[in-house]
């Protein structure tokens, strides 16, 4: 009875402390329920695609219950210097930001400072009422609106439903209207400040009525700056402060250090022929923005595209999600907190095949669960310059896979990849 006794206080430890699983590298996949014979597939398909020019290098990591089963670089970081690509090279991690600033959104809710269903206007009187498109004639990009019926909120805001557009790579209205008012899609600005340009849109029509449809916009670029407003700290300080000292994270910037400058991976682009060339502008419609936009000082924060990151930096920050919001003892969210963030926040409103949005993450469902190995409740999102993850909480697994590319058309080398990763799972 005395064991039994132990036994159960350790278990009623663990659930209410919460699990606080560190990654811990280990030399045997087995350790993590993984066949390391069945993960030689990813060797064999990884280094074939760099043989095709399918992609220069990248990166990849995989961990199951805390354990790091393969993390490896193929490749080369800069082909034409047959420059190896390293595990720790730092990648320009673009949308993979939201999830960051959509962490540090819900630690502002857990501190009482805000509602979910705060009207955005409440923080930022520029977003009073709003207008809405109704018409837009492309010959002179002019335009008329309707009302909004309601109000963007907060809670809009994370699940892109809140009518915003993106600006150079949305919509032809929302490219043009945006552009009028000097609007970017948040990487490589200078000469701008983030409250200032999120007041600017704030005037400008939304693209929908709010809540209506799911469209990716600028949302989680004003969320940073409602980060900004109601902490009273920039983002780039909140996030070293909140996320990335507790969590060390120690490669997650808005912009590199020259000391780090080297670890930088070169950016290519495919070409009509297919073939890859380094990219060395134009990064984005409408802006001359050059593949070193993370090692120039700004401080214009975009929230929702401006980090650059190590795969081992992210894959910590993603095992603080699936440990429920704490890593190596460090609470960073309530698990509540995190079960909110995983769990279908759109209701019935239309998404992507099946699937459904959280607060920051595309969501596999019940619907969708059979279109991928993934299981039902894995979240996941990705970058714009071919940066990925996963988050699949049934197998306690969190895995990523980095590439740098521009405008690439290979989309199949993800799919393959989350294919290989899954059917290396032997317990």
């Amino acid at each position: 009875m005395k064991n039994l006794s132990v036994v159960l206080l350790l278990w009623v430890t663990l659930i209410t402390s919460g699990w606080s699983q560190q990654l811990e590298v280990v030399s045997a996949p087995q350790a993590g329920g993984f066949s390391a014979e069945r993960l030689k597939v990813l060797d064999t398909r990884l280094n074939e695609w760099v043989e095709k020019g399918w992609m220069q290098g990248g990166t990849v990591l995989i961990a199951r219950n805390g354990k790091i089963v393969y993390h490896k670089a193929v490749g080369y970081n800069d082909r034409e210097a047959k420059l190896p690509m390293k595990k720790d090279d730092i990648f320009r991690i673009a949308s993979q930001t939201k999830a960051i600033t959509s962490v540090a959104i819900m630690q502002l809710f857990e501190q009482g400072k805000l509602l979910l269903d705060d009207p955005v206007s409440k923080y930022l009187p520029a977003f009073r009422k709003q207008q809405v498109l109704a018409t837009f004639n492309e010959a002179d990009t002019t335009y008329t609106t309707v009302p909004a019926k309601s109000e963007i909120t907060i809670r809009q805001l994370l699940t892109h439903t809140s009518g915003l557009g993106y600006a150079q790579i949305g919509s032809k209205e929302a490219n043009a209207i945006y552009a009028k008012a000097n609007l970017t899609a948040g990487i490589g600005v200078v000469n701008d400040d983030l409250l200032s340009a999120m007041n600017r849109l704030g005037k400008l029509p939304l693209m929908h009525q709010p809540g209506e449809r799911w469209t990716y916009g600028l949302n989680t670029d004003l969320l940073g700056c409602l980060v900004e407003q109601i902490s009273g700290k920039s983002l780039d300080q909140f996030f070293k402060e909140q996320l990335f000292e507790p969590l060390g994270m120690k490669d997650t910037y808005f912009h590199l250090p020259a000391a780090k400058a080297d670890r930088l991976v070169k950016l290519y682009r495919e070409m009509p022929d297919g073939k890859l060339e380094k990219s060395v502008g134009n990064l984005l419609n409408g802006l001359t923005v050059t593949p070193g936009y993370p090692l120039e000082k700004s401080t214009y924060y975009s929230g929702g595209a401006g980090l650059s990151s190590t795969i081992e930096d992210y894959a910590i920050f993603l095992q603080m999600l699936l440990n429920g919001g704490i890593y190596n003892g460090k609470r960073i969210l309530g698990r509540n907190t995190v079960d909110m963030m995983i769990t279908n926040q759109i209701g019935d409103v239309s998404y992507s095949n099946q699937h459904k949005f959280g607060l920051g993450f595309s969501i596999i469902t019940d619907k969708s669960q059979g279109l991928t190995p993934a299981n039902t409740g894995t979240y996941a999102w990705g970058g714009a310059f071919a940066t990925s993850y996963w988050v699949d909480p049934q197998e306690k697994m969190v895995y990523l896979f980095y590439r740098q590319l521009q405008g690439t058309t290979k989309g199949e080398m993800v799919e393959k990849f989350r294919a290989m990763v899954y059917q290396a799972i032997q317990d």
